[in-house]
């Protein structure tokens, strides 16, 4: 169902938040690495830096890392292997316009500190093009691992979002989980005076926290038909908490096939097709609410570079301004 009524427009931020958010529209980006690896849970990491300035090059909106700390047998995917605040750090430098987002930071194994400096470096490095995905972890394995207990990551997460959220004020003071700053101020200051922060998933947190706080959504795959009314009631809820509105990403695994007419069939968190299907699943995503669509192309068969180009020249300029 495409939506109606007048669409009020997202806050601006940074350069990389008002590049992929539109209200009303969709932007594509991708998820690193940027090659196939099917067989098994660890890429090669060959060409990254070739294939990224590819993707900029060719009008794709925003690159996406992934904080995976362990290479957890269980969850089957070390994502770019290389711990992604390193990894954006190289990556400001070797591009000048493609957004760069994390999906995402697992706050409660890192100090919120850490995360607050590295996040600004970040930004200010690249000229204000970092996009900061947020979450409490999905794999267990990960807390004792650092010697933290699992079942207090909620609240771990709450304490290192506000902490986070205070580092971008001038000499902030607070008390709670981490001690007063005494007078202390951490530098850079993010680039558009605060660091885009994306909630994903719930983050063990109450759906009245969640509307309040974040400047937009990280929402797992579902259906079209659900994802709308998901999105609706977290835009609804917002709303009355006194929120601006807040655009929403979704992640899409995607195996692209040859025969441009195949239809969809379903993968892991996604669908192997043909470009004409895709547009069409795009599109439905676009109008169920959907601001950015992440493309993971881990189970993608074709040529790489030759996908990428398909997707630039017959899937972008359907959403192009």
């Amino acid at each position: 169902m495409i939506q109606t009524g007048p669409i009020e427009a997202f806050q601006r931020i940074n350069r990389g938040y008002n590049s992929i958010f539109r209200a009303g529209r969709l932007s594509i980006g991708l998820v690193v690495p940027l090659e196939t690896y099917a067989t098994g849970p660890v890429p090669m990491m060959q060409d990254q830096l070739k294939r990224i300035r590819l993707a900029e090059a060719l009008g794709f909106s925003a690159v996406w890392l992934r904080d995976v700390p362990f290479n957890v047998p269980s969850f089957g995917d070390a994502g770019q292997i290389y711990d992604p605040f390193v990894y954006l750090g190289l990556l400001a430098g070797q591009t000048s316009r493609i957004a760069l987002g994390v999906g995402s930071i697992v706050l409660p194994l890192r100090h919120p500190a850490h995360v607050a400096k590295s996040a600004a470096s970040v930004d200010d490095l690249s000229d204000g093009r970092l996009i900061l995905g947020v979450a409490s972890g999905d794999r267990p394995e990960e807390y004792p691992a650092m010697d933290l207990p699992y079942q207090e990551r909620g609240e771990k997460f709450r304490e290192s979002y506000a902490y986070i959220r205070r580092m971008g004020e001038q000499r902030p003071a607070f008390e709670g989980l981490y001690d007063s700053l005494n007078g202390l101020d951490m530098l850079p200051k993010p680039v558009g005076g605060k660091l885009p922060l994306l909630i994903t998933g719930a983050c063990q947190q109450s759906p009245d926290w969640l509307a309040r706080h974040g400047d937009g959504w990280m929402v797992y795959p579902r259906p079209v038909e659900e994802q709308q009314i998901a999105i609706a009631e977290m835009r609804g809820a917002a709303t009355r908490a006194g929120q601006p509105p807040k655009p929403v990403l979704q992640p899409l695994y995607i195996d692209l096939l040859p025969d441009d007419a195949s239809p969809p069939r379903p993968i892991h968190l996604g669908y192997r097709l043909g470009v004409q299907a895709l547009r069409t699943h795009l599109k439905s995503m676009e109008e169920a609410g959907i601001n950015h669509v992440a493309l993971n192309l881990r189970f993608n068969q074709l040529d790489l570079e030759q996908t990428l180009r398909v997707i630039a020249d017959q899937i972008l300029p359907h959403f192009a301004d």
